[in-house]
């Protein structure tokens, strides 16, 4: 974390807890509504390795600190660095900090995104996305790489990018998390759906008060960590390669062409590759929550 950030600088932006059999993993920006910069990639990527090579650790939550989930990938605050952090953990590729153009953006996109998030589907022990708040385009991605979402009732959830040009996030899950028709939806207007619409249309497996959120996650935690670890690992892979079989995996790579094919537009015909939008913006055109109870 840097000063620049106005906090300590041996303040963490990812927070690691054990407790009992569970891991719980927290993105720690809740200033920022939890905005996922490259720091928090990899920080995540981190806790996620050691919660696997844990052997007392049969099962991952990830949560958001303060009021939200995630509010997306960090496209404006003080500790954005996007060209500051590069490991290639995810993919093997070249070094895209002093490259221009789709050069650049690939590079780092098929890493700290797409590559990421399919790195960590295949964590081989059950993960729980715990969401409160905001779950918004990058978020999902991160909740989405999660076996099981359980949402708080003030949950929402939303892919606004359409409103940049560009045909959702880099972890293009939504017909499979969803139906398509849902999806189109989601993605055509950019409205904010509700944890009842969510899960209604299968996205999201349960949706409780907030303040039963967390018993309710770790009850969850508690019953699958009675499971055998071995058991658990070959039931994730079997639904992950059905997934895959339904398309899931050569999807996400055609839509990740389609995605960067819409930067490199706006980048060519506009100010940048994001359509000239930033943070505010995008939260400002939001329409409220739909799909309620």
């Amino acid at each position: 974390m840097s000063r620049a950030e106005g906090r300590p600088a041996d303040e963490q932006v990812v927070t690691y807890e054990v407790r009992g059999p569970v891991a719980l993993v927290t993105v720690n920006r809740p200033e920022y509504r939890n905005a996922q910069n490259s720091k928090v990639t990899y920080a995540l990527d981190a806790a996620f390795t050691r919660a696997v090579d844990d052997d007392a650790v049969k099962v991952v939550v990830l949560a958001g600190s303060g009021e939200h989930f995630s509010a997306g990938h960090d496209i404006g605050t003080p500790g954005r660095d996007v060209d500051r952090t590069f490991e290639r953990k995810a993919v093997i590729w070249w070094d895209h900090t002093d490259k221009q153009g789709a050069d650049s953006r690939i590079a780092r996109e098929s890493e700290v995104y797409l590559g990421m998030c399919r790195r960590w589907r295949e964590i081989p022990k059950p993960m729980i996305a715990m969401v409160q708040g905001a779950c918004v385009a990058g978020g999902l991605m991160l909740a989405w790489a999660c076996d099981f979402i359980v949402a708080s009732d003030d949950a929402f959830f939303s892919d606004p990018v359409v409103r940049m040009g560009i045909p959702g996030v880099e972890y293009f899950a939504h017909p499979w998390v969803m139906n398509p028709r849902a999806a189109k939806e989601f993605l055509f207007t950019g409205d904010r759906f509700s944890a009842q619409r969510a899960h209604r249309l299968g996205m999201v497996n349960h949706v409780v008060p907030r303040e039963e959120l967390e018993a309710t996650v770790f009850a969850l935690a508690g019953r699958i960590s009675a499971m055998p670890r071995f058991g658990l690992a070959l039931a994730k892979k079997a639904i992950n390669q059905a997934e895959d079989l339904q398309g899931m995996r050569s999807g996400m790579d055609s839509v990740f062409g389609l995605h960067h094919a819409a930067h490199a537009h706006n980048a060519e015909v506009g100010a940048d590759s994001l359509a000239g939008l930033d943070a505010r913006a995008m939260r400002d055109s939001a329409r409220p929550v739909r799909g309620g109870a």
